[in-house]
Order: structure tokens, then sequence, then C-alpha cells
């Protein structure tokens, strides 16, 4: 290789020699200039945007560019989109859809880029009695909960993506908690009692090692961001049962945490070691926010207290640092992982008469107040929250607007607004 490398440069000093005009050996060297080598190409950070036009049309799939706030590409999926969900990737990320269909549930795959078009959007028919209510998107495809046959579909990838396997769960599965290259995934079902559970999808054998009791109506749950806790929202029993994720158990000190009344939606805030719960309520909702830190604080490797392979609980795990008073009706919540503020979606807000749209609640996360409220457009569905410099941005969907609401995290204030041609189902980001 030294010995080629050598000659192409002689190669090259002999090509730059250039005669000049006239007879005789007398060569003028012609000096050519090299174009630097500048920094690698950053991520493209785009958001996907799945909407519903009616009428049984195609339902549609929109990129945005988020520096911009642009639309870079609009494709056809199949009509009656419900649910949508996007495994990240600095080109874009893969997304899968599900589908409502006279036949049963149809499942869509397509990869997010701002070229995506139609004719690359593959559509994958399940079992007619799935009765497919949502899905978590994984390196390796998707896990599908069906209620209709109790079961979870494992998808793989693949043009189009196709039903490997199916696991048996308990009655009513509602969703899959885990994340992307994570050992294991937890399937929660509500069952038939009192009593809920979360099956553990391992995904090195594509197997179910064991099935864990939750609380009362399980409804949604997240991991965190090191994969060693996992926190289920269980709707009924107004709590959150929290999952050793490495004991695949319940956590021995802390196997449940009280929140506030119907707990629906929750989100972490790795940073801060903050769980986030939001309690749809009664009358009003609320926020609830949680001390999730493992081990001591003053924890080191050194610390036999700290074992670094299965950590235990902080000694303050599990506090209520505060409950923020919210809005009617209040849905989801996402934070901004630079710890700042959590902004949280809800039908209505009691100190305006407008019902006629929604309002995003902003919560500092150093105060643990609300300290702005924007007007969105439409009864908002979907939330998602992403850092940026010099600022960041929240995306809010509706179920009865055609227009994707962009908040900057600036000034808390209604930035813009982009029509995505179709009641929103879903906005998802590829990166934070």
């Amino acid at each position: 290789m030294k010995m080629l490398a050598k000659a192409g440069a002689v190669l090259a000093a002999a090509a730059s020699l250039v005669p000049l005009s006239g007879c005789g050996n007398t060569y003028r060297a012609v000096i050519s200039s090299i174009n630097p080598v500048g920094p690698a190409t950053q991520p493209q950070k785009l958001l996907a945007v799945v909407s519903d036009p009616g009428n049984n049309q195609p339902g549609l799939i929109t990129v945005v560019d988020f520096a911009g706030d642009t639309v870079l590409a609009v494709a056809n999926i199949d009509p009656k989109p419900t649910y949508f969900d996007l495994l990240p990737a600095s080109n874009g990320g893969t997304g899968y859809s599900l589908h409502a269909s006279s036949t049963g549930t149809l499942l869509n795959n397509f990869d997010v880029s701002p070229t995506l078009k139609t004719n690359i959007v593959y559509s994958t028919t399940l079992f007619s009695d799935a009765q497919a209510n949502a899905l978590v998107a994984t390196s390796a495809g998707a896990y599908v909960s069906e209620p209709g046959r109790s079961a979870i579909g494992q998808i793989v990838g693949g043009s189009p993506a196709s039903l490997r396997q199916e696991y048996s769960v308990g009655a009513n599965p509602q969703y899959v908690i885990g994340l992307s290259g994570s050992a294991r995934y937890y399937a929660i079902s509500q069952g038939t009692g009192t009593t809920g559970t979360a099956a553990a999808i391992e995904t090195a054998t594509s197997t179910i090692s064991t099935s864990i009791n939750v609380g009362t109506q399980p409804i949604y749950g997240v991991m965190s961001a090191d994969g060693k806790r996992v926190f289920v929202v269980n709707k009924g029993s107004n709590n959150i049962s929290v999952i050793n994720a490495q004991a695949n158990a319940l956590d021995t000190a802390h196997p449940t945490l009280a929140v506030g009344t119907t707990p629906v939606w929750a989100d972490t805030v790795s940073t801060i070691n903050e769980l986030l719960v939001l309690n749809q309520g009664s009358t009003t909702s609320s926020l609830s926010i949680i001390n999730v830190p493992l081990c001591n604080a003053n924890a080191s490797t050194s610390n036999p207290n700290c074992d670094s392979t299965n950590p235990v609980d902080a000694t303050d795990f599990g506090t209520v640092v505060a409950t923020v008073p919210l809005g009617k009706n209040c849905t989801q919540v996402s934070a901004l992982q630079d710890a700042t503020r959590a902004y949280v979606m809800c039908d209505d807000d009691p100190t305006n008469s407008d019902a006629s749209n929604g309002v995003v609640y902003v919560v500092n996360l150093t105060t643990n107040t609300v300290t702005a409220r924007v007007k969105v457009s439409g009864h908002p569905n979907w939330i998602t929250a992403v850092t940026g410099t010099p600022k960041g941005k929240v995306y809010t969907t509706a179920r009865d607007s055609h227009l994707l609401t962009v908040i900057d995290t600036s000034t808390d204030t209604k930035y813009t607004t982009i029509d995505v041609l179709g009641n929103g189902v879903a906005v998802r980001r590829n990166a934070q």
C-alpha cells in the first residue's frame, strides 16, 4: 500500500508540470488548490406526521424539516390510520402505522426520509381478529398489541414487513414497553379481573421468560434511558408499578409508586432522574413529578450499595417532588431532555371559556410550576418535544384539525402551524 501511495504521489507531481509555449524543455509548475475536508455531516432532524383526510381516503405521512418547519415529502398510506411509531435514525428512521380495515387491521411500513414516496410504502395484513391498538418500533421491526387475540405480534422489517410470530399474553393487551437494543420488552395486559400483567419478551431468544403482576388497568409505560427500570402506568389503581428490568421482577424496595387519579401517560427525564406521570383526573388533571435515582446520592463504583450491573434504588427513589395542577382532560406529556420544561396537552383550559381549541401547559421543571399556557389548533391527540439550539420546539397534532401546531420553546409561544392535509393521528421525531 505504501508503494502504491508513493507512486501515486510521483504521478501527481509529474502531472502538475506543464510545458511553456515554444521549444525546449523548460517547464512551469502549476499549483492546484486542495479543498479542505469539512466536518462530518450532522444528522438531519426530521418530524414524521401521520394524518387522516377522512372519507376512506388514503392516509398521509408528512416529513417535516425541524430546522425550517418546511414540508419535505408527503406520501400516501392506507386509509384510516390509528397509530404510528418511528424507530429514529440519523437518516430519518423506519416508521410503522396501524390502519382500521373492513377485513381487520393493516400495517404499513416505510423509511422516513426527505425523499419518501408513495411507491416505497408497504402494506401488510394482520389477522382479521387482531383488533390491533398500539405498536412499538424496534431495531428488528415492531411489536403490535392485539387485544382480539390476546397476543403480541412480532413484526420483522421488509418490503413489505411480515408477521414472524405471536406471543400469547394476558387478555386485553394495551402496549409494549422497551427501548431499541434493550434485552427485553414488557407487554402490558389489563386482563379480565383486577390485576394486570407485564409479560417479559426476551429479544435474544424471542420467548416470554416470565409474567409479572402489576396494577389495575395498565394502559401505558416507559423504560428508563439506562434500561434498568420500567414504569407501568396503572389507570385503574392510581399507581405506577416499578419493574427491575435486570432482575426481571417487581422492584424490591419500591414495587409501586402512588400518583394522582387516573394516570394515563408518563415520560422520563434522565438528566435529572425524574419520572413525569400525567394524571387525567375526574374534573381537572395534574402532573406528578417523582424522583427515581438509583444508588446513593454519593454513589461510586467502590460503594457496595452501588452495583453498576444491578444498582439499587437511591434513598429518595419514589419521592413525589411536586404535584402540578393542570387543565381538563389532559392526555400526554413530553419533556425536553435538557430538563428545563415539560409540555402537557389538554383538551381545555378552565381559565378560558374558549373550548374550540386545546391548550398546552408549560411546566418549569426547576420550580415545578406552570409558567405558560399555549393555545393550539384543534384538540390535541399527540405531542412531542424536541431540544435544539438556539431553541427547541414542541409539536402537536389534533384529532379535529389539519394543522400541526409548532411551539417555540425559547418564548413558549405558538410559533407557526403546518397543514398536514388531514386530521392528526401522531407526530414523531427522529432525533432529540
